[in-house]
């Protein structure tokens, strides 16, 4: 883990509890392995929250496009 000020780098971050369907965090996990298995050695180990991290700012990159009054329909506002 990347040390940052002489702590660890996720203790930078706030704590913020979501809930997750079992096929996202099972996807998540599974992409997270893959990535570590792939990367080149060194440099900080990704996890699922880093990947939840990047999708929360892509989404909020593309807030300006949301639009709706459900979860598809907000979802189907920035992913197209």
């Amino acid at each position: 883990m990347t040390e940052v000020g002489g702590g660890a780098h996720y203790l930078t971050f706030v704590r913020k509890e979501t809930r997750l369907r079992e096929d996202q965090l099972d996807a998540l996990a599974a992409k997270a392995r893959q990535i570590n298995r792939n990367k080149a050695e060194g440099g900080e180990r990704l996890t699922d929250n880093t990947l939840i991290r990047i999708a929360v700012d892509l989404l909020l990159d593309r807030a300006d496009r949301l639009a709706g009054s459900t979860e598809d329909e907000l979802r189907n506002s920035v992913s197209s």
